[in-house]
């Protein structure tokens, strides 16, 4: 069977359906409606997804066919400046960094692009994009100043013809082209201009968009020098209170405006989770952001703006491993409550995205459509919205509560006026909830004259309609369609209540289960109509072939379809043994690469029987093998710090100038190491660092650790700080001899840069290490070390300036000098080194994460490497102890490392493997035999 797969493969019979538009160009259009695509409306159902936060290139795909299998259409993509640039003029797009692949996998999979290359992007990342060594050139960024302007030119002279060459129009993914993002504080309106210029003399010419933001802002580049040709909206209704997730609404009611007459609604970045800003833990964000609040706020912003351009922000937000993060709002998981988690996981915020997303993506009325008059309901509490398509007449009504908050159990009748006459329609609001109903539409070769069950989806397999209808559990439901005479009408599955009046077939039913009803007749082709509730509805997939759509009925995950003659062949998971379900014009069924025996049932389709994964055991962690890293260790490496000028508007306490980025050193730990001669009366050291939220710094005066201090912020609506981070250090008897040589060694922890979320370089450019030290009267000399920037396979972001980083402790082909660990590690840097075999089936997909134990009161942080790669770090006040290690980084032979900074003396948390699911998967079986 599988060189039957195979053969098929190479005959091109199962490709991917949308590999053969790649050969042509296609010509972008929009109106006030929606964007078109060769004269065809298209509704850009899209959401975020960061490739740089998932470095394992291998794993793109696997997130990019759970987007599309969840109904969307699309995907927007940040590019991430400081990502691919170390350095002023160097660039890298190589690996982990190869964009084009990224590229030509969305085109294998048919997923439109939103390009976001900046040059800012925020995403909670370090420089909000921007490159740290930007922070060294004169001229304010996100404006026109000539310094900024040259650098960022030198960042889009090599984005922009990637993404040139990658648009629709070129046979390409992308369809839309964000110039800068969030701009709405000081803002430069030639910057604006000069950027869009840029990207049309580099070649882009799909429509420039921008994702406008905050509040009184929203006017901005929607007319005037800079305006944008699709300028969108920012909306996080709920804020960021995952410490309390049952809030509701902080931020409005979540409706994107028109910003312009003449171009679509573009809901450019609407809210999918949440940051964590309090450390409640992403799934209290996943709950904040949860299916309640997307069935009453996505639905309201569909009806209430008539968007036809969405963007979802986050659909999978992926781990900020090394560097990557900024310092104020985030940790290492960049999980942000989303809908597919940091380790791929699906979720019932998953489900929710698929039950609108096959509707907004099926429903073609719904790409135009106007504000019209709604049904009135007998009853206030219940209220109502509609738009309308001025071409078919199609109605689109929402449902919810008056008050959106409520939670109340309401049952009202709509006076209902559509298209093919007047009708009381009984609705129930059940909790906080919303239902999109539709009246007027032609559902395949059927008329839907109303229904208050929600579609799902339809498809016509071999001259049949297959439609699937869904309401909440135990709630009465209603469907009216039209026929020219009476139809025959068959209960398959389920109690279902039928009535024909002449004109109009009536079915009645209580939402439980799934209902089968097969209709024949009447003048009209034959349909299957099934009646489910939100939970069954989630089982279905809908998968395009060159041959139409199919659906397919049980599977964690449906990936792909292909017909080849009376085949259907089938990319698909499964977290448990169960039924599959196909609805397709085909009589045999291959699931990743194997022969499924499946029978014929009554309501036409196939049923097989799939396995679910085998259980895994993951190895213990044990034997830690430990070194020790001296203070300022080793007489390599080191750089002069007499630097007396800086680019930073926020200038020293004292000279020499010594912040890290004044000498290359970006990311990460830094050591210095000062030198002076000691007047025997000294009594104190006094240290002023900078490191961002939760960063600290550690001093040793001729070896002897004096202690620690937490580092200094600065915050962006405040005046400069004039004493940050202040450690007043007291020097013991005896240690300084008068006219003796003395050695002040000081590790500053860098916690990544701040964004540039106001345009102020105050903000952007504050400073990272140390702001001024003070021993007395002495005069001080200085040295820097950080990172040596040597790895070119995982970058810049891996490491800093620790002599073990530098060394190569973290690389997993270092074993010699390792003793055994102590039970107790000293206050300073430390290292535990653990070595384990993973042998897992290569037809199942087992997440993995380094877990380490509950210890609350940890005075140390721990950097954890694994095969050499940074997946993490563990430190005080963040509540992450799981950090996900994916598969790429992962092997069959592994090696965990630990750069361990301790304040005080203590013991290590235990540390454990554990797995995040465990999916039996068509993945690998059916990509190798391609």
């Amino acid at each position: 069977m599988r060189i039957l797969v195979a053969v098929l493969m190479l005959l091109g019979l199962i490709a991917a359906p949308a590999a053969a538009d790649q050969a042509r160009g296609h010509t972008v259009a929009y109106d006030k409606y929606s964007l078109t695509v060769d004269g065809r409306r298209v509704v850009l159902w899209s959401g975020e997804f960061h490739y740089f936060r998932l470095p394992s290139p291998e794993l793109w795909r696997d997130v990019l066919e759970k987007i599309r299998a969840a109904g969307f259409n699309g995907v927007s993509l940040y590019f991430h400046w400081g990502y691919h640039s170390p350095a002023p003029g160097v660039y890298d797009f190589t690996g982990i960094r190869d964009v084009e692949r990224l590229l030509r996998m969305t085109e294998e999979l048919g997923l439109y692009v939103v390009a976001r290359p900046g040059p800012y992007i925020n995403a909670e990342t370090t420089g909000g994009g921007l490159p740290a060594w930007l922070k060294t050139v004169e001229g304010r960024a996100r404006s026109s100043d000539a310094g900024y302007t040259a650098a960022y030119r030198e960042w889009l002279s090599r984005i922009n013809p990637i993404l040139a060459r990658h648009q629709v129009t070129r046979g390409g993914s992308v369809i839309a082209y964000n110039v800068e993002n969030e701009y709405a504080v000081n803002v430069d309106p030639l910057y604006m201009e000069q950027l869009q210029q840029k990207a049309r003399a580099d070649g882009i010419d799909v429509p420039i968009v921008h994702n406008n933001c905050c509040n009184g802002d929203l006017a901005n580049w929607s007319s005037g020098q800079g305006a944008v040709q699709i300028p969108g909206v920012d909306d996080y209704p709920q804020a960021f209170n995952c410490q309390d997730p049952g809030t509701w609404g902080t931020w409005g009611e979540g409706v994107t405006r028109r910003l312009r007459d003449d171009a679509p609604v573009y809901a450019a970045e609407y809210q999918a989770g949440a940051i964590d800003l309090n450390n409640a833990g992403y799934e209290k964000c996943r709950e904040l952001t949860g299916p309640d609040y997307m069935k009453v706020y996505y639905k309201s912003n569909i009806i209430g703006s008539g968007a036809t351009m969405y963007g979802y922000y986050m659909l999978h937000g992926g781990t900020s491993w090394g560097w990557l993060p900024q310092p104020n709002d985030v940790y290492t998981s960049y999980d942000y409550g989303a809908a597919i988690t940091e380790s791929r996981g699906l979720t019932t915020k998953y489900d929710e995205f698929k039950r609108q997303g096959y509707f907004l993506t099926t429903v073609k009325p719904l790409a135009k459509t106007d504000s019209s008059p709604a049904p009135g309901p007998a009853d206030p509490a219940v209220f109502t919205q509609a738009r309308t398509n001025p071409d078919t007449g199609t109605q689109f009504v929402l449902v919810r509560h008056a008050d959106r908050r409520t939670s109340a159990d309401v049952s009202t009748v709509l006076d209902w006026s559509t298209p093919d006459g007047s009708y009381a329609v009984p609705v129930r609001v059940n909790g906080r909830d919303a239902k999109i109903l539709v009246a007027g539409y032609d559902l395949g070769g059927q008329r839907l004259v109303w229904s208050n069950s929600e579609i799902l989806t339809h498809v016509t397999v071999q001259g049949r309609d297959v439609a699937v209808l869904y309401g909440r559990e135990g709630e009465q439901g209603s469907t009216v369609l039209r026929y020219n005479s009476a139809p025959q009408v068959r209960v398959l599955e389920g109690a279902v209540r039928s009535s024909f009046d002449g004109k109009d077939l009536r079915l009645d039913y209580t939402h439980s289960g799934l209902a089968r009803v097969l209709v024949e007749g009447g003048g009209r082709p034959p349909m299957l109509l099934m009646l489910g509730t939100d939970q069954t509805a989630a089982q279905f997939w809908r998968l395009d072939t060159a041959a139409g759509p199919v659906l397919v009925r049980g599977p964690s995950l449906a990936r792909s379809a292909a017909v080849a003659g009376d085949w259907l062949v089938l990319k698909a998971d499964m977290d448990q043994a169960g039924e599959v379900e196909t609805f397709a014009p085909t009589r045999r069924l291959v699931v990743d690469g194997k022969l499924v025996p499946a029978r014929r049932t009554p309501s036409g389709s196939l049923v097989g029987r799939l396995p679910g994964p085998r259980p895994v055991t993951l190895p213990a962690l044990s034997s830690w093998q430990y070194r020790a890293e001296p203070p300022a260790f080793g007489d390599s490496g080191w750089t002069v710090a007499d630097k007396t000028t800086t680019a930073s508007p926020i200038k020293p306490k004292k000279l020499p100038v010594l912040y890290a980025d004044e000498y290359g050193y970006h990311y990460g730990n830094v050591w210095y190491r000062g030198t002076f001669t000691a007047g025997g009366d000294e009594k104190t050291v006094s240290v002023n660092a900078i490191t961002g939220k939760r960063g600290n710094y550690l001093v040793w005066l001729n070896g002897h650790y004096l202690g620690s201090a937490l580092g200094g912020t600065q915050a962006d609506s405040e005046p400069v700080n004039p004493d940050p981070g202040r450690g007043d250090f007291t020097i013991p008897e005896g240690l300084l001899v008068k006219g003796s040589a003395a050695t002040l060694s000081v590790l500053v922890t860098n916690m990544g840069h701040n964004d540039n979320w106001t345009a102020d370089d105050t903000r952007f450019k504050q400073p990272r290490g140390l702001f001024g030290v003070t021993v007395g009267d002495a005069k001080i000399s200085w040295q820097i070390r950080g990172a040596s920037n040597s790895d070119v396979e995982r970058g810049p972001m891996n490491t800093g300036g620790l002599y073990g980083e530098r060394a190569g402790w973290h690389l997993p082909d270092r074993h010699s000098r390792w003793s055994p660990a102590p039970a107790t590690m000293p206050a300073g840097v430390s290292w535990y080194r653990s070595t384990f075999r993973l042998d897992l089936p290569a037809d199942q997909d087992v997440p993995v994460a380094l877990r380490f134990g509950d210890q609350p009161d940890r005075k140390y942080r721990a950097f954890v490497f694994v095969n050499g790669w940074n997946m993490g770090q563990y430190m005080p006040g963040a509540p992450q102890r799981d950090f996900v290690v994916p598969a790429g980084v992962l092997g069959r032979s592994n090696t965990v490392t630990l750069a361990v900074i301790a304040t005080e003396p203590g013991a290590l948390a235990p540390v454990s493997l554990v797995a995040l699911g465990n999916h039996w998967t068509g993945t690998a079986a059916v990509d190798q035999l391609g």
